[in-house]
């Protein structure tokens, strides 16, 4: 019996994809009937938020006042790290490999894991009718979930996952958010939501893709990049993102960590969740606009290449996710490029020179955005801050002088496409 049909056959996933995690949905579910009417899950939503942003502030466990600290309180059980996931050596391991990569894994977020998430029809409906993430500072909502990579992994150290630290602030607060979400798709889309088909929103089997978004999609974007990690390498950041699974409550985390002998039949099963959808395709619209806005003249185009680029040989048919997204066409400058690599596999002396310069443009690019997410949302409520250790191996400067300049380069930009957008209409394709 190979490892799909024992330890994951079809049935486990049509399992995982009906539940959701009643322990916390339980809590929410009895706190939102006692409510009277015009009060409900978007008080304590708010409250929930303020408390998690002032217990990560202040290094804290999150409690606060009621009614957040009601569910806090319930969440007990959640606090300590499972007997198995406690392995201090692996734990920094695991959190190195973004150390030591972090610009390669700042590049696959954008341009491979959320379009992931977004070829995965339950998740874009979540994200788009839910959060309205399509029309309300998507950038914002992009930097809480680089946030959330930086408070996992952002450090060389062995603590971000203990008790009042950063990474396990953000997978409780994750936790309690998603079991709100599913109260406000029952409350105001239970009779458009096909749960037979998509299952329980935010469910098990959602929860297990947006993990393995966030590590196997990352290590084999990162790959296409150049940048090959080694199997220990793998095990370790595999460990340490099942630590913060089993905190966020995903249930195949829940005994144990997922090893490397789980990739391939969950991948294989996970791969039939990938779809199109106008919600997919609105998201993906909405997020290259953003991400292109931040790229230097010359370069917007950059984003939708590098996603073309990184999902051209993907397997478990991810390969077709640019065009389940509707990702425009590459730059025709990278159209070559893909031209050149192509040639390139049969001439090992030039097989280099054209990997290298794919790496130095996936770098360039991630640090476009991170630096963009960084003076654009470094203070108020969704702020996007990383550690100074991390700003100085990337090279970003942080000084007020730094921003400021970066600024005055913004404004150029916007008011040099201005003119070429005006000229050519709304849906226009400028070359720069």
């Amino acid at each position: 019996m190979n490892d799909r049909e024992g330890r994951w056959p079809e049935e486990r996933f049509r399992q995982l994809r009906q539940q959701a995690d009643p322990d916390v949905d339980k809590v929410v579910a009895e706190y939102l009937q006692e409510q009277p009417p015009g009060r409900g899950a978007l008080e304590l939503v708010k409250a929930v938020v303020a408390e998690l942003g002032a217990a990560k502030r202040e290094a804290r466990e999150p409690s606060g006042e009621p009614p957040a600290s009601r569910i806090f309180e319930a969440l007990d059980f959640a606090k300590e790290l499972p007997e198995w996931g406690d392995d201090r050596e692996l734990l920094a391991r695991g959190q190195a490999v973004f150390a030591d990569h972090g610009l390669y894994q700042s590049a696959a977020l954008f341009f491979a894991c959320l379009p992931m998430a977004y070829a995965e029809v339950s998740s874009a409906k979540v994200l788009a009718g839910v959060s309205n993430l399509a029309t309300h500072g998507m950038t914002r909502r992009v930097a809480e979930t680089g946030q959330m990579l930086v408070d996992v992994m952002g450090l060389k150290s062995t603590d971000s996952l203990q008790p009042g630290r950063p990474g396990h602030t953000t997978a409780i607060g994750l936790r309690i958010l998603h079991s709100f979400v599913r109260a406000l798709v029952d409350e105001r889309y239970a009779d458009h939501w096909d749960t037979e088909r998509l299952g329980a929103p935010v469910n098990q089997e959602l929860l297990l893709a947006t993990l393995f978004d966030f590590s196997v999609v990352t290590w084999e974007a990162m790959e296409t990049m150049g940048v090959v990690l080694s199997d220990e390498e793998r095990a370790a950041n595999l460990y340490t993102w099942s630590v913060f699974g089993h905190l966020m409550g995903i249930e195949v985390c829940r005994e144990g960590p997922l090893t490397l002998g789980d990739v391939e039949p969950v991948s294989a099963r996970l791969g039939r969740l990938l779809e199109t959808s106008d919600e997919g395709r609105l998201l993906m619209a909405v997020m290259l606009k953003e991400m292109e806005a931040f790229m230097p003249l010359g370069w917007r185009k950059m984003p939708r290449s590098l996603v073309h680029w990184i999902f051209r040989h993907a397997s478990h048919g991810a390969d077709r996710v640019p065009e389940l997204l509707g990702v425009p066409a590459p730059a025709w400058w990278f159209t070559a490029l893909f031209a050149a690599a192509k040639a390139a596999h049969g001439s090992s002396w030039l097989a280099g020179p054209v990997d290298g310069v794919v790496r130095w443009l996936v770098r360039k690019a991630g640090r476009q955005i991170v630096v963009a997410l960084i003076d654009r949302h470094s203070d108020g409520q969704a702020a996007f801050r990383i550690p100074d250790e991390l700003a100085r191996a990337w090279r970003i400067r942080q000084s007020r002088a730094a921003v400021q300049t970066r600024a005055i380069r913004r404004n150029v930009r916007t008011r040099l496409r201005a003119p070429a957008r005006g000229r050519k209409g709304p849906h226009s394709d400028s070359p720069t």
